[in-house]
C-alpha cells in the first residue's frame, strides 16, 4: 500500500530525528497560535510575513515527494509523523501522546491542550475537531487490542461544548468480531464528558493480504492509518 514504508532506522536514528523535529515542529505550533492572537501593528507583521515566506523557501529547497505517510521500524510501531492528531512532524496536530494499558486490552488515554487554532463557537472546541480526535482515540484502541483497522463507521454525540484547554480522551474496545472492532470513547472536559463516540474499525483486504504473505516473525501493525 503505497505510503507505508518500512525503512529499518536503528533506534539511535529514530532518537535523533524526534529530538531535532520535535522543538522545531513546536516552534512552528507557536507560530500558528500567535498568527491568530497577535496585536503587533501592520508594519511587523508585514516584516515577520517575509521572514516566514524566506523560512519557507529555504525549507522547499528539499522536500518529499509527497505526504509522510507511515514508516516502520523492526518493531512494526509506525511513526505516523505527518498525522494531524499524533504527529510529530505535524504543526495542526495538539498533538496527541496516547498512553497504552499495559494489559494490551485495548485501554487508551490521552490528556491534552487544545488552545486557539481548534476553536470552532466562541471559547470552544470545533466539533470537528473533537471528531477527528475521537477518530484517532477509537482506532488506536481497536490497534492496541491486537485489531488494527480501518475506520468503517464512526458516530459521535455532543453532550455538551467542550472548552478549549486542558482535556483527555479515553478510548477502549467494545467488542471484535473477525476482520472487525467495534470501539467506543470520549472527550472529558472540567465538567465531566463532552463527546462520546463508537465506531468500527475493519482489518483492510490489502493489509490481510500484506500479512499474510510477510514473514511469520515480522510484526503485524499496531494499527493502520
Amino acid at each position: 500500500m503505497a505510503g507505508y514504508v518500512q525503512d529499518d532506522i536503528t533506534p539511535e536514528e529514530l532518537a535523533q530525528q524526534a529530538d531535532l523535529y520535535r522543538p522545531f515542529t513546536q516552534a512552528v505550533r507557536e507560530l500558528v497560535d500567535v498568527t491568530i492572537r497577535t496585536t503587533v501593528d501592520d508594519d511587523e507583521i508585514r516584516r515577520a510575513q517575509v521572514e516566514i515566506e524566506a523560512i519557507t523557501a529555504r525549507l522547499r529547497a528539499s522536500q518529499l515527494p509527497g505526504p509522510y505517510g507511515v514508516r516502520f521500524g523492526q518493531t512494526g510501531r509506525g511513526r505516523p509523523w505527518g498525522n494531524t492528531v499524533v504527529g510529530l512532524r505535524n504543526p495542526a496536530a495538539p498533538p496527541l501522546v496516547i498512553e497504552h494499558d499495559e494489559s494490551g486490552n485495548g485501554d487508551v488515554w490521552a490528556d491534552f491542550h487544545l488552545g486557539a487554532a481548534y476553536e470552532g463557537p466562541p471559547t470552544l472546541v470545533h466539533g470537528g475537531v473533537s471528531a477527528l480526535i475521537l477518530d484517532q482515540m477509537l482506532g488506536e484502541a481497536a490497534g492496541a487490542g491486537g485489531k488494527p483497522g480501518m475506520t468503517g463507521t464512526l458516530t459521535l454525540r455532543y453532550r455538551q461544548g467542550t472548552p478549549l484547554g486542558d482535556l483527555r480522551a479515553e478510548a477502549w474496545i467494545d467488542r471484535s468480531e473477525g476482520i472487525k472492532t467495534w470501539a467506543k470513547g470520549h472527550i472529558i472536559g472540567p465538567k465531566g464528558v463532552t463527546v462520546e463516540a463508537e465506531g468500527v474499525f475493519i482489518l483492510p483486504r490489502w493489509a490481510r493480504e500484506a500479512i499474510a504473505a510477510q514473514d511469520p516473525g515480522t510484526p503485524t501493525p499496531s494499527y493502520f492509518e
